[in-house]
C-alpha cells in the first residue's frame, strides 16, 4: 500500500493506492462515518489478486486527512457537499493516472450516500458503482434531527459535539444488538468489532456542523428529479446485511434497488442473512468480497 496525496480546491485529502502492475480495471473504495480508508486493505488486497488496481482516500474530518483538524469535524460550512466533491476530484484523478481504464467504485454507509448525491450530481465518474450498508429515502425522523442538530448548534457550537445526536445515530444502532460493546452492530465478528474499537481513527463522533450538513443533504439524494440525472444503464450493485440496523433491516437497501431499477439502472441487490453493518468485516467476508468482485468484473471487463 502506498500513501499519496490527492489535490482539491478544497484543500488536499490523504489517500492509499492498492498498486497492479498491469490492472485491468480501478477501484475506488469510499469508506464510511468514523472510519477510514485503510480498513479495506484486507478487500483491496483480494482485488489486486483478481487484476485490480485499488484507491481510497479519506474524508474530511476522518483518519489522516484530520491530522491537522478535529476528528469528526468535516468543515464549518457546506462540508457534505464539499467532501461529496473531493470524491469527485479523486475519482478524475485516478481516471487521469489510468486513462483507458474502466472505474468502478465501492462506497460505504456514509460513504454510500456520497455515492448516491454523486450519481446525479456527476454521473460520468464511474463505470460501476457498489453500494454497501446504505439505505432507502430517508425517513420522517430525518427532519426532525434537522431542526434538533440546529437546537444543539446553539448548545455546543459549529464544531461541538452533541450526546442527543450521538444517541440517536451510532448508539441508537446498537439497540438489539447490546453485549460486549456500543459497536456490536458492525459485525458478528467479535474480533472485527474489537479491532474496530481499538482504531483511534474509528467510533469517533461528528462535531454538530457535520451532522447539519449531512442532514440538510438528506431529502435530495433520491428526489425523482435528481434520479432522472442519473446515467441511465449504469451497473449499481446493492450490498447489505439484513440485519444492518443503518437501512432498517433490508427493507432501505430493497428500495433503494427498486427506485434504481425504475430509474434505469442495471441495478442488483444482495442481502446477505444475518449479516450487520459492515458486510467486509463479517464472518461471511471471503464470500461478500468475492461477490462484489465478481459483479465488478462482469460489470467492467469484457
Amino acid at each position: 500500500m502506498e500513501r499519496i496525496t490527492f489535490e482539491s480546491p478544497n484543500g488536499a485529502v490523504a489517500g492509499f493506492v492498492w498498486s497492479h502492475p498491469e490492472p485491468r480495471a480501478v477501484l475506488h473504495v469510499v469508506h464510511g462515518m468514523a472510519e477510514h480508508g485503510r480498513r479495506y486493505a484486507r478487500f483491496a488486497d483480494a482485488a489486486v489478486d483478481r487484476g485490480f488496481a485499488v484507491y481510497a482516500h479519506d474524508h474530511r474530518g476522518h483518519g489522516e486527512t484530520s491530522a491537522t483538524g478535529t476528528l469528526g469535524h468535516m468543515g464549518d460550512d457546506d462540508a457534505w457537499n464539499r467532501a461529496v466533491f473531493d470524491v469527485h476530484r479523486v475519482a478524475r484523478a485516478i481516471r487521469q493516472r489510468h486513462p483507458g481504464l474502466p472505474l468502478g467504485q465501492l462506497a460505504h454507509s456514509m460513504g454510500s450516500f456520497m455515492a448516491q448525491q454523486q450519481l446525479w450530481e456527476f454521473p460520468g465518474d464511474y463505470d460501476a458503482v457498489a453500494l454497501s450498508g446504505s439505505n432507502g429515502r430517508p425517513p420522517a425522523v430525518a427532519t426532525i434531527g434537522r431542526g434538533l442538530a440546529r437546537v444543539e448548534r446553539r448548545r455546543h457550537g459549529v464544531r461541538g459535539v452533541s450526546p442527543l445526536l450521538q444517541r440517536m445515530s451510532f448508539d441508537g444502532f446498537n439497540k438489539g444488538f447490546e453485549g460486549r460493546t456500543e459497536f456490536d452492530w458492525l459485525s458478528r465478528d467479535a474480533a472485527e468489532v474489537d479491532a474496530y474499537v481499538a482504531d483511534r481513527f474509528c467510533g469517533f463522533p461528528l462535531t454538530v456542523q457535520s451532522w447539519i450538513d449531512l442532514l440538510d443533504a438528506m431529502p435530495k439524494w433520491l428526489t425523482a428529479s435528481n434520479l432522472a440525472r442519473v446515467r441511465e444503464g449504469l451497473p449499481v450493485h446493492v450490498v447489505a446485511g439484513d440485519q444492518d440496523p443503518v437501512g432498517n433491516r433490508g427493507k432501505g437497501p430493497r428500495q433503494l434497488h427498486e427506485l434504481y431499477r425504475d430509474a434505469g439502472l442495471k441495478a442488483s441487490l444482495r442481502l446477505w442473512p444475518g449479516g450487520r453493518h459492515e458486510m467486509l468485516n463479517e464472518t461471511n467476508r471471503a464470500a461478500v468480497t468475492a461477490d462484489l468482485l465478481d459483479f465488478f468484473e462482469g460489470a467492467l471487463l469484457p
